[in-house]
């Protein structure tokens, strides 16, 4: 009778592998606007704040700055006011692989990495940085669909494909939906961003949690319509591509998430994100849990 033994790439690796070592720090008095400011600049989802004596006491998300947006808060407030804390933290030695089960656990996107024995912040674990690792381990792998071609051999793996780990529910909303209807649909649905749709059904645009951050710095009104922030066009492909090439775009291009027709570019029928490819643990097949099974 066989037994599972659970194995997976990540299994060995630590954390201090996979983690970014840039972690954008601000005091807790800064004003949201300046918060926005160094989202964007950085590219990054998240801010941790420090205390006056330079200590960690919270984290402030798109998310949080969203719902101040939604709660018509000036933007000169504080970022204490709507920040979340303490943080979520691991070690650089800690196994991939159960950093990655607590932020499933916990519902979050980030750790932020503490040195042991001290509670100084040495870098952020979050989605990208872990299908990152896990894209150039499958890469360089002599199973990998990159070395088949190269090889211009027969590919005898079963090739993950999108369509396999996608989420195949799309949070979506008419172009002419108010920005607030907006807002409540990506907290209800704990997304980062959601389709926006003509009166036919189709594709025009996305809105992203990014998108209403800089709505809210520019003084944009929660009750204007959605067709007025979102970005075009819908970034997209095929549900039948290879997994492993729709995270090399997804990758390139620095977004979190991608969506995905079938026949008709414009019908969406499901999102890949990140933290689906994450969550799965692989980065183009099945070659690497093939083994889990020991007589």
């Amino acid at each position: 009778m066989p037994r599972v033994k659970k194995r997976h790439v990540l299994s060995g690796i630590k954390v201090r592998e996979a983690m970014r070592r840039q972690v954008i720090k601000l005091p807790q008095r800064a004003p949201i606007d300046y918060c926005i400011n160094r989202m964007i600049k950085y590219k990054i989802n998240s801010v941790l704040l420090i205390d006056e004596r330079q200590r960690p006491s919270g984290i402030v998300t798109k998310t949080d700055i969203m719902s101040a947006f939604y709660a018509g808060f000036p933007t000169h407030t504080a970022v204490e006011v709507i920040m979340v804390g303490p943080p979520l933290t691991c070690h650089p030695d800690e196994e991939l692989e159960s950093s990655l089960d607590s932020m499933h656990h916990n519902g979050v996107h980030r750790l932020y990495v503490m040195s042991t024995g001290t509670d100084e912040v040495v870098g952020v674990l979050a989605y990208p940085d872990i299908v990152g690792l896990l894209y150039r381990y499958c890469r360089a792998c002599e199973k990998g669909l990159l070395q088949a071609r190269r090889r211009n051999a027969a590919d005898k793996y079963h090739r993950l494909k999108v369509k396999d780990v996608m989420t195949a529910f799309v949070t979506a909303y008419l172009e002419n939906d108010a920005l607030v209807t907006v807002i409540e649909g990506l907290t209800e649905h704990r997304c980062g961003a959601v389709l926006i749709t003509n009166a036919g059904k189709k594709a025009v645009g996305v809105v992203s949690k990014s998108d209403l951050i800089v709505a809210y710095k520019h003084g944009v009104a929660v009750d204007v319509s959605a067709r007025a922030v979102m970005s075009t066009p819908v970034k997209s492909c095929h549900g039948e591509a290879e997994l492993s090439d729709a995270i090399q775009q997804m990758l390139l291009r620095d977004v979190q998430r991608i969506f995905v027709h079938l026949s008709d570019p414009s019908k969406i029928v499901g999102v890949l994100s990140l933290s689906d490819a994450a969550r799965f643990r692989s980065g183009s097949c099945r070659a690497c849990t093939s083994s889990r099974l020991i007589q």
